[in-house]
This record gives structure tokens, C-alpha cells and sequence, in this order.
């Protein structure tokens, strides 16, 4: 693909990965109104919250899979239209059973655009090259997850639109990345004889699934230490278990197991997994700092949250335009690890009376660690693994990062609560007074507190978010010393497709084809096709010859 048709493949995949933030985000200031209205339970509450991000994460690595066998236009659309599908049944939901099964449907999608948006661009665009798009992404990210609890905000406060607009906003954005794609993403696929194996994938979502339904509901439906916890544990530890053992007896495994022995992608993966318990562990709980500790309106703790958004996009696109222009990443991811443990280890400093514009400053340093990190690691990844497995290796990726999110916000947010009430109670003994729900079962409202006793909540909720960002420090620490025993390989200059091309025709028993420097691509693309057919142990390319200087000849 030319630079100009990439360019235009690239505005569908914005538009596909926009819907896929905007769908976890929107609904943030609108779920109080949703259940109230159709008259849910707190558990139902917690239910809509997390059954969208159990099927995301589930589905991941089999949406990964599915690219390296089949169409990935195909499937990218595919999981668009799901999309579109659970946006719309949520959108009519009238009971909170459809809003539960809606959520699960948008969460398988959302598992296909999370995994197939990065194998899409190294299928269409050089390692070496994909750091110059880094900073369109980043944007994306960014606005997609500052717009989304304002955009909520407003649709619920607006009579004529109300909550269902929530789901219905998403609908127009994904019928439009279906449309794009379609017109600009243009991927050969190479047909083969393919075999899923459908019970290695059964048993990894529902091993998987248990242990984030365990992770996501222990401390606070349930006790850490409860028969709930070993029946989830042990269950889910047994399934996949046997998942292993399935997947390494199978010929299409979902996890090709062997790609574990790459050392790059084992290293990546236990960063991300680090990463995720990290960043989304102490991140996800500022927004609640800001209302509860500070006192601040939702529509302003959003605003407040700039810092580390714009901190992040900065660092995506400087980092990437640096490694695209020299073809150096490990020290970007250095960098990054290093700034996000000190931004981690500043953010535990803080309380109900830190400056905002310290807080800036340390929030912009989180961020700037996390923009160089994430994307690099992805990229590491993708660098060194066969093109035929690199749906599954970028889906592992991704796994792990949202697995390390959901076991990080749980863990600290059960940290989090077990401190707020220590310090309520502490208070009380003290002579004051606390509000109801106070003692860590549910997040009070400030605003209509007699002073004392918000004081006491601000300061209870400010020192237990600093104990909070202390505890996720060390997981960022290990990151950085995962990061540090990667070993740092040239970026190829050809894309995932020429790369498969390559491996097909020495499968097949010729010899390695020239690079894109020595042959036109269209010689490339013909070479792949006729694989071995000419004399034994060659591979005819028709075509302009190369030059002494291009094929290296004296």
C-alpha cells in the first residue's frame, strides 16, 4: 500500500479504536442514572461495569488467533458490527438482564478491536515506520478518554436525550470505520487450510473469565479470604491448566505455546502485565481523589486529569518519531518505566491539600513515562516473532495488559477502602462524626457534609490514594527490570504481509526473497503467489534487476 492509501486505512482504524475507548468511558457519570431507572442492585451496578470488561479481555487472544488464519478486514469488521449490535440492544435495554447481556456482546467486539487494530498496522506498515502514526493513536486515546465521561455527563443532563444516548453515540462512529475500511484496506490473505481449536478456546475464556470475575468482585461482594475466592481461584487456575495442556497438543493452538520461548515476547508480556496492575491501578482511582479528597465537580476532575493525558500523547509521538527516525526503541522503553515508577512513587506524596499544580507535574510525569512505554512494547514484540504469529503475539500483549488492569484495580482498590475506613475510624474514636457509607462500602458526597466531617472524608480519602500509588510503585519497579533484559534487535523494514510472503516461499523451499529495497512490491506480492514453481530450490521474480549497489554485490 502506498503512503497515501495507508493514510486513508489508518482513518478507519482511529475511527474503530475512538468507539472502543468512547464505549468504556461515556457510560462513567451515567451508570447512577441507568440503574436508578431501571431499578438495578449495587451488584447489578457492579455487573454492567465489569461484564463488558471480562468479555473484552476473554475474547482477546481468540481475536488474535482468528487474524493470523483468516481475513483481518474481515474480522475487524466483524467485531465493529458486534459493536453496533450491543450498542444498539443496550440503547433499548429495559431491564437491567438485557443491559448485563448487551454489555458482554459490546465486550466481545471491543476484544476484536483492541487485538486486531495493532496486527492491521504492522500489516500495512514497517516496524520501522509505525513509531510516525504512534502520536495519531495517542490522540485518539487521549480525547477518546477525557471526551468520554463529559460526553456522558451531558447526554444524561439533557432532557431530550438522556442515558440511552450513551450507547446510540458510538453506533455512527463504528458504521463509518466499517465504511472506511472497506473502501481503503486493501490486505492480500493468503488461503489455507485452517482448524480452530474450539476447546483450547472454551477453556481459556472460562478459566480467564473466573479469575476476573474473581478479581474484580473479591473485597468487596465477597471476602479476599472466602470459599467464593477458592472456588474462583482454584477453578479458574485448574481450566487453564488444562487449557495449556490442550493448546500444546494442538495443530492450531489459540496461544501457540512456542512463543512463550521468544524471549522478547515472554519479557514484553510480564512488562504489560506490570504495567496494567501499575498504571491502571493507581490511574483509574484519580478521577474519585479529585471529587471526594478535593471536593471537585465530576465535569472538573475530568479536566483535571489533562495533565497525564497530554503528558502521554506528547511522549507517543516524540518517542515514535525518534525511533522511526533512528531504529532505537529499548531506551524509550527505559525511559518510560523509569519516568513511570517516579511518577507512581510522586503520586504517593499527595494529599487533600497538594497544589493542583504539583499535581500537574506529577501526573505529566506518569504520563510521559506511560506514553514512551506502552506502544514500544507492542512494537518490540511485533519486531520478533514469525508474521504467521503475530495476531497471537500482539493479543497476548494486550491480554496481559488488561489482566494486570483488572487485578490492579481490584487490589488497590480493596487497599484503598480497608485505608479510608481505618482512617474514618480513627476519626470517630477521635470525637468526630462520619457519613453513611462512609467506612469504606461506598463513596460519599462531599458537598452537603458539615465541615468537620468533610474535612475528615478529604483527609481519609487523601491519605489513603497516596497509600494506594505507594503500593502500585513496585510493580512499576519490576517492569523496569523486565524492560531491562530485552534485548534490543533491528526494526525490519518490511511489513507483517511482505515478511509472510518471505516465510511462504521458504516453507515452501525456496530461497530468501530480496527485500523491498531490491524488488518492486508488486514483484513481492507475485514471487508469494507462485511460491517454488520454478526450477528446484529458486524463485523466479520477473521484474527490473537489482542494482550492484542494492544487492550488496561488489
Amino acid at each position: 500500500m502506498p503512503p497515501w492509501q495507508v493514510l486513508q486505512a489508518v482513518s478507519g482504524l482511529v475511527a474503530g479504536l475512538f468507539v472502543a475507548i468512547l464505549a468504556g468511558t461515556v457510560v462513567a457519570n451515567a451508570l447512577p442514572r441507568i440503574t436508578a431507572e431501571l431499578g438495578a442492585s449495587q451488584s447489578s451496578y457492579t455487573w454492567v461495569i465489569i461484564a463488558e470488561l471480562l468479555a473484552m479481555t476473554a475474547t482477546v487472544p481468540l481475536w488474535g488467533k482468528l487474524s493470523d488464519l483468516y481475513s483481518k478486514k474481515l474480522l475487524l469488521q466483524t467485531s465493529l458490527g458486534l459493536f453496533v449490535v450491543g450498542s444498539l440492544v443496550a440503547g433499548f435495554s429495559q431491564g437491567v438482564g438485557t443491559l448485563i447481556f448487551s454489555r458482554v456482546v459490546q465486550g466481545v467486539g471491543a476484544g476484536g478491536l483492541t487485538a486486531l487494530t495493532q496486527v492491521v498496522m504492522a500489516a500495512v506498515i514497517p516496524p520501522r515506520e509505525l513509531g510516525r502514526y504512534s502520536g495519531v493513536f495517542g490522540a485518539v486515546f487521549s480525547g477518546a478518554t477525557v471526551a468520554g465521561p463529559l460526553i456522558g455527563g451531558l447526554l444524561v443532563d439533557t432532557s431530550w436525550l438522556g442515558w440511552r444516548w450513551c450507547f446510540f453515540i458510538g453506533v455512527p462512529f463504528a458504521l463509518l470505520a466499517i465504511a472506511l475500511l472497506q473502501r481503503t484496506l486493501h490486505l492480500p490473505h493468503v488461503r489455507r487450510e485452517v482448524k480452530i481449536d474450539w476447546l483450547g478456546a472454551l477453556l481459556i475464556v472460562a478459566g480467564v473469565s473466573s479469575l476476573l470475575i474473581w478479581c474484580s468482585m473479591a473485597g468487596s461482594t465477597f471476602d479476599w479470604f472466602s470459599w467464593q475466592t477458592a472456588a474462583l481461584v482454584g477453578g479458574g487456575t485448574l481450566l487453564l491448566a488444562v487449557a495449556v495442556r490442550v493448546e500444546s497438543r494442538a495443530a492450531e493452538p489459540i496461544i501457540p505455546l512456542s512463543i512463550f520461548r521468544n524471549r522478547t515476547v515472554a519479557l514484553t508480556s510480564l512488562a504489560s502485565l506490570l504495567v496494567g496492575v501499575g498504571l491502571f491501578g493507581g490511574t483509574v482511582f484519580l478521577s474519585q481523589f479529585f471529587q471526594v479528597a478535593m471536593g471537585k465537580s465530576p465535569t472538573t476532575a475530568g479536566l483535571m486529569s489533562l495533565p497525564l493525558i497530554l503528558g502521554s500523547l506528547a511522549a507517543s509521538t516524540f518517542a515514535g518519531h525518534r525511533v522511526s527516525a533512528t531504529g532505537r526503541w529499548k531506551r524509550y522503553l527505559v525511559a518510560g518505566t523509569v519516568l513511570m515508577t517516579a511518577g507512581l512513587a510522586l503520586l504517593s506524596t499527595i494529599g487533600s491539600h497538594t497544589p493542583f499544580v504539583l499535581l500537574s507535574v506529577y501526573m505529566a510525569v506518569l504520563g510521559t513515562g506511560v506514553g514512551m512505554l506502552t506502544q514500544n512494547l507492542v512494537l518490540a514484540a511485533q519486531n520478533d516473532v514469525p508474521a504467521d504469529t503475530l495476531g497471537s503475539a500482539t493479543s497476548v500483549l494486550s491480554f496481559s495488559r488488561s489482566m494486570g488492569g483488572t487485578l490492579g484495580t481490584s487490589v488497590l482498590g480493596a487497599v484503598l477502602a480497608h485505608r479510608v475506613a481505618t482512617e474514618l475510624a480513627a476519626g470517630r474514636t477521635a470525637g468526630g462524626d462520619t457519613p453513611g457509607g462512609g467506612a469504606g462500602h461506598g463513596v460519599p458526597d462531599v458537598m452537603p457534609l458539615p465541615a468537620p466531617v468533610r474535612a475528615l472524608v478529604e483527609s481519609a480519602y487523601g491519605i489513603a490514594t497516596a497509600e494506594l500509588f505507594l503500593w502500585a510503585t513496585p510493580f512499576a519497579l519490576l517492569a523496569l527490570i523486565a524492560v531491562l533484559f530485552i534485548e534490543e534487535k533491528p526494526l525490519k523494514t518490511t511489513t507483517s504481509t511482505e515478511r509472510l510472503a518471505e516465510e511462504s516461499v521458504l516453507a515452501a523451499g525456496g530461497r530468501a526473497l530480496p527485500t523491498p529495497t531490491d524488488t518492486p512490491r508488486a514483484d513481492l506480492a507475485e514471487a508469494s503467489t507462485k511460491g517454488s514453481g520454478g526450477c528446484p530450490g529458486a524463485t523466479r521474480l520477473r521484474g527490473r534487476r537489482p542494482s550492484r549497489r542494492a544487492s550488496g554485490r561488489p
